[in-house]
């Protein structure tokens, strides 16, 4: 691509504007038409300020500022003739005689680079004018954007955004459930055991509470009921003070709540074929302690 001076640069950007004269856009347009590039440059500059040029709309005054210009001038009222006065005469021009040998037979002035600097100064100052106009309009009209749309026309509104929030409430705690326990004793009434089931989940836990097992021996916890054909063991109470079992989800609630709960005192290891050996040494129903809670 041909290189070009500042001075061809700021004419296409000044021919963009249409702030040229009649001989320097007729200088413009020669050069466009026998050159294709700098028309390019033209057309470059045409493309740049015109979006600026879009994005700042016409602003028409109101009638009372042009009442206001003409007040601040004096020209209120009505127009009179216009009458200039008389100049006067010029004052006689004493001829001038070089001296031979001056400065000025050896370099006479050429203002030319003064006259083109100027020119150039001024296109420049045209476009930098132009240019900070059109970004000062841009700024305003995204401040109005963003702080006050509906002073704006519906084209340049901004679009509204939906934008879905999923906020997640913390689970609530599941209600306490129904608590129930039974009182292992033997014959003298002295508490052996004490068992512990949870409606909820169906687990259930023993207690050791005076009871020892023979050596040799262990203590096997039976469910017994009506519903049933016979005694169901639900293991071995351990040798320590408690004993969790979960072998209780088998059985529906109303047999669990109605059932007899017995201990008996079987071999170590207890009954070899799950039935019980011996008459229960320890027994007990289960009574609610903890009501379950209503719903919500």
């Amino acid at each position: 691509m041909m290189a070009y001076s500042e001075d061809d640069i700021a004419l296409a950007a000044e021919y963009a504007l249409g702030t040229l004269d009649a001989d320097e856009r007729a200088q413009v347009e020669t050069m466009m038409a026998v050159d294709t590039e700098f028309t390019a440059v033209v057309h470059a500059w045409e493309y740049r300020l015109g979006v600026l040029n879009q994005m700042v709309g016409s602003v028409e005054p109101r009638p009372i500022v042009w009442e206001n210009i003409q007040r601040a001038i004096g020209h209120s009222g009505p127009q009179g003739p216009l009458t200039l006065p008389e100049a006067a005469p010029p004052p006689p021009v004493a001829p001038v005689v070089a001296e031979q040998g001056s400065v000025a037979d050896i370099w006479p002035a050429d203002n030319s680079n003064v006259i083109q600097l100027s020119g150039r100064v001024k296109r420049w100052r045209n476009v930098a004018s132009f240019a900070t106009a059109a970004a000062a309009a841009l700024i305003a009209m995204l401040a109005m954007q963003v702080y006050s749309p509906d002073l704006l026309p519906n084209a340049l509104r901004p679009k509204l955004r939906t934008q879905v929030v999923e906020i997640k409430t913390p689970a609530l705690p599941a209600p306490p459930s129904a608590q129930y326990v039974a009182i292992l004793q033997g014959a003298g009434g002295s508490p052996a055991f004490i068992l512990t089931v949870d409606a909820a989940t169906k687990n259930f836990t023993v207690r050791k509470v005076g009871a020892d097992a023979e050596a040799g021996k262990s203590f096997e916890l039976w469910l017994i009921s009506d519903r049933l054909p016979q005694p169901r063991s639900l293991g071995v109470i351990g040798g320590g003070e408690f004993t969790a079992r979960s072998v209780l989800s088998s059985y529906d609630a109303g047999t669990i709540n109605a059932a007899t709960y017995a201990v008996t005192l079987e071999q170590a290891g207890g009954s070899p074929d799950g039935k019980p050996r011996l008459p229960p040494v320890f027994t007990g129903k289960l009574i609610e302690t903890v009501p379950a809670a209503p719903p919500r």
